[in-house]
């Protein structure tokens, strides 16, 4: 029997945010996966080391969460006024299935400084020293990110004294612009509050009735009072991650809010849309221990949010999310805006497992319509390694 070499593939891995991944571009991908399908899906869940029964991702690059079990593919953009085009890829961990329903906020952080270093972007719109500002074409929501990257002595400046809650270490700034956050998710009408409603009575068998904001901002979040499925929004990953009955009751909350979001047709669907939409619980502010052992004050927030992320507690906040969360805050009468306290507001900082962070967002309403013109929050990103990825051969 032939024993083959594996294949080599030209990769970075990153940091983005609270989020891993491995970047690649998409000329240096195998012919076969430089278009969308089966044989691409299959490269990817191959690299990251899925699916695995163990959970563990040990034979690939994954770290056995939603958070670090990511991918990422970039291409000088196809569209005017764009300089990169990102294409992002979940990749569930146990199943062989990858993602491609929304976009990664956090991995977000890590495009513009890789567009760079990759060639990805026109020298000319690179300064020497300064901020780069790269304008990036989300191509899984059709949504223009702008990412400010700072530059030193022409290339991507990567430390600094920027501090993330849910990252270790600091390191340079970079922030980021969701522009017209409002997610067009086909069968949602592309409006944000795709029930017409701030907040909904929700069914949920089971569980009961629960309220809800259901919005498409960022990526398609279900928001519930965290009282009502009795929490306090002051919990953290294993109070909720070693629970399989309350992992169950959050699955099946999403899933009847996708069915009533528009996002799938029927709830046998959900399974097999398991990165969006997002669920998460809001609460009033409230003292807590983050997961590094920092307190956090009632006073330093705003409120409270857990959310979670390919059916686990995330660690801190997808970046998405984060996204969600500012533009329903800055709404009056959403359940995100009540928990904030209630009136209008530009920015929030709301307490997640990790610790704090502040997000803002430009809202306006219009004949009875809410729109965003944009979402701003602050990321950090790096390189963590580059070279080549290897899979055995198919």
């Amino acid at each position: 029997m032939a024993h083959l070499p594996q294949i080599k593939i030209p990769a970075t891995y990153m940091r983005g945010g609270t989020s891993k991944g491995v970047f690649f571009r998409l000329q240096d991908l195998p012919e076969a996966a430089q278009q969308p399908g089966a044989a691409r899906d299959a490269l990817l869940l191959r690299v990251i080391g899925s699916p695995d029964p163990y959970g563990k991702q040990i034979d690939g690059m994954g770290g056995a969460t939603s958070s670090t079990s990511k991918t990422v593919i970039l291409s000088k953009s196809s569209k005017p006024d764009h300089d990169v085009d990102y294409l992002f890829g979940q990749v569930a961990i146990d199943k062989a299935f990858v993602d491609w329903s929304g976009n990664c906020g956090n991995l977000s952080a890590a495009v513009g400084a890789f567009a760079i270093s990759a060639g990805l972007v026109d020298a000319e719109r690179v300064p020497q020293n300064g901020i780069a500002t790269i304008r990036v074409w989300q191509a899984n929501i059709s949504k223009t990110i702008i990412a400010h990257v700072p530059v030193t002595d022409g290339a991507v400046q990567e430390t600094g004294d920027f501090e993330l809650d849910g990252v270790t270490f600091p390191a340079a700034e970079v922030q980021l612009e969701f522009m017209d956050p409002a997610a067009d998710e086909e069968g949602a009408g592309g409006s944000m509050f795709p029930t017409g409603n701030l907040v909904d009575d929700l069914d949920v068998p089971g569980v009961g009735t629960l309220k809800a904001t259901m919005i498409n901002a960022g990526i398609p979040t279900i928001f519930v009072n965290a009282e009502a499925i009795d929490y306090t929004g002051t919990e953290l990953q294993d109070a909720i991650n070693s629970d399989a009955k309350a992992l169950n009751m959050f699955e099946t909350i999403r899933a009847y809010g996708a069915l009533r979001m528009g996002l799938i047709k029927d709830i046998s669907e959900a399974a097999q849309r398991q990165h969006t939409p997002k669920v998460a619980f809001v609460a009033k502010p409230a003292d807590y221990t983050s997961s590094s052992g920092k307190q956090v004050q009632a006073a330093d927030v705003d409120l409270l949010v857990r959310a979670l992320s390919m059916g686990k507690l995330h660690h801190a906040m997808m970046g998405t999310a984060a996204v969600a969360i500012g533009t329903a805050a800055a709404i009056p009468g959403t359940l995100v805006n009540l928990a904030a306290g209630g009136g209008a507001r530009t920015a929030v900082r709301f307490g997640h497992p990790s610790g704090t962070l502040r997000v803002g967002a430009e809202a306006t309403q219009v004949n009875g319509e809410w729109s965003v013109t944009k979402a701003i929050m602050s990321r950090s990103a790096r390189v963590l390694m580059e070279g080549w990825v290897r899979i055995p051969p198919t």
